[in-house]
């Protein structure tokens, strides 16, 4: 008998974890309690149920036999939501990663990410090398909007509703809009932090040694920067997701299936 689909998109109750600076993550589990861990972070302007649940993620990790361990990024979901841009660096979304893995008791992981969450991905893995054994970077570097968002016209529009004139300013002002419970605000600090912090893109000349598996659709415009970060890292392979775009991607059978392979090794 098939599976309800509100089966498949249930969420779990979400748990609260205080980072070091004490906002408060939301974090979700499944799975059984002692089986390997896969910890997923999602994109900008996205959270766990999005970009992970609803695109059959949870699903196909679970079934592989892992246990997910996911969390709404701060400023996404769930999760406080600070307005404040120093609050946003590149090194707090990490230790904000290492907080839900220490507060889970999780000291050996894989990890997924996809956009932003692989951005930090690629921090994660380099910092945490003892703990992180592979992992998937999927559509990294994606000119994070954050290097494009015209922020000033961002502040005029929530201010007073000022009509947004630059057109990738208008798709990231959608793609915000389109998830329910996003705070504008929010994003734009975390867009100020990460510019401030000089986090924008990854550093190819200090690339992460763990394996990875580095993915990006092929109708993305960053593919080619991706090529150029797998080839950059010492263990690293690349899979082009076909016939996807970066906002698409993550509901790629393929990219699942690609993923769940290279995670077992």
């Amino acid at each position: 008998m098939a599976v309800p689909l509100s089966d498949l998109t249930r969420m779990p109750e979400p748990q609260q974890v205080y980072a070091a600076d004490g906002t408060r993550l939301a974090t979700y589990t499944w799975g059984e309690l002692d089986a390997p861990v896969v910890v997923i972070v999602h994109g900008f302007a996205s959270n766990a149920r999005d970009n992970w649940v609803l695109t059959g993620w949870v699903r196909e990790l679970t079934k592989a036999g892992y246990r997910v361990l996911a969390l709404d990024q701060r400023g996404h979901g769930l999760s406080e939501k600070p307005h404040q841009s120093e609050d946003y660096s590149i090194r707090t979304l990490v230790t904000d990663v290492e907080a839900v893995m220490d507060a889970y008791l999780v000291d050996d992981a894989v990890y997924v990410g996809y956009s932003l969450g692989a951005r930090v991905g690629w921090e994660v893995v380099k910092e945490l090398p003892h703990r992180i054994g592979r992992a998937v970077l999927g559509g990294v570097p994606d000119g994070i909007p954050l290097a494009r968002l015209d922020l000033e016209q961002v502040r005029a529009y929530i201010a007073d509703g000022t009509p947004v004139a630059d057109p990738t300013t208008q798709n990231y002002i959608a793609l915000t809009e389109r998830v329910p419970g996003n705070d504008l605000r929010a994003l734009v600090a975390l867009a100020e932090g990460m510019r401030a912090s000089g986090s924008i893109d990854p550093d190819p000349a200090d690339a992460p040694t763990r394996p990875i598996l580095f993915a990006t659709g092929s109708k993305d415009a960053i593919i080619e920067g991706s090529r150029a970060l797998a080839s950059a890292a010492p263990d690293a392979r690349f899979f082009e997701i076909p016939d996807r775009n970066h906002f698409n991607a993550p509901g790629s059978s393929a990219f699942k299936s690609a993923a769940v392979e290279f995670l077992q090794g």
